[in-house]
């Protein structure tokens, strides 16, 4: 039988892994769309990729980072970077706004869910490690947006992305006060948030505008 002890000890390296190469992705479409060289295409990458982790690995007191721990992650963004470049310039691809949100709607789900773990591992109450998953989820973006002079979509295109993260996020919460394996209650959760991400993307899902 398949040893998979290791899976459900470190329920969250796998969906981290997911999330970071999503995340990754995501701001590397971003910066091309802008049409960045190969150094800003890597800095937004790179940001869009670590941020939510480094700000919750900050918050959580949690050393060494998870990038610096593990730095096959940096030689990983840069092999992203100039394969994906050479790639869309052989296909002759154009970036869109439209392919930037599949990506990063993975990394929504897999950074809420590994995120809101390991605040659960590190032993903080169910309300303070939601906020670390959707922290997590959401602050690379954030910085992607900052960078390339736009306002952060996670705040301004009312497609609903921090609620939902907010919302996947307590599904880990609850399905770890049922006594569910770590790996289980953050693959369930990150599965839930980039189904309920991608129906809004398709579905045209808005949150209220206010209206002056």
């Amino acid at each position: 039988m398949l040893d998979t002890s290791w899976l459900v000890l470190n329920g969250t390296i796998l969906f981290e892994i997911i999330g970071t190469l999503a995340f990754a992705l995501s701001g590397l479409i971003e910066a091309a769309r802008k049409k960045l060289d190969l150094v800003g295409m890597a800095m937004v990458s790179g940001l869009a990729a670590f941020g939510g982790g480094t700000l919750r690995d900050i918050l959580l007191d949690r050393r060494p980072f998870f990038w610096i721990e593990n730095d096959i992650w940096v030689w990983v963004l840069l092999f992203i970077c100039f394969g994906a470049l050479a790639f869309m310039r052989s296909r002759h691809l154009e970036p869109t706004a439209r392919a930037m949100q599949w990506p990063d709607a993975i990394g929504l789900g897999a950074f809420t869910a590994g995120g809101t773990q390991l605040a659960l591992n590190a032993g903080v109450q169910p309300i303070i490690a939601v906020i670390m998953g959707v922290l997590s989820a959401i602050f690379g973006g954030v910085l992607r947006d900052i960078v390339v002079n736009e306002i952060p979509k996670a705040f301004s295109d009312h497609i609903p992305y921090s609620v939902i993260a907010f919302s996947g996020a307590w599904v880990v919460v609850g399905l770890d006060a049922l006594g569910a394996e770590a790996f289980v209650a953050v693959a369930v959760a990150a599965v839930f948030t980039i189904g309920l991400r991608v129906m809004a993307l398709l579905l045209g899902w808005r949150l209220p505008i206010w209206k002056v």
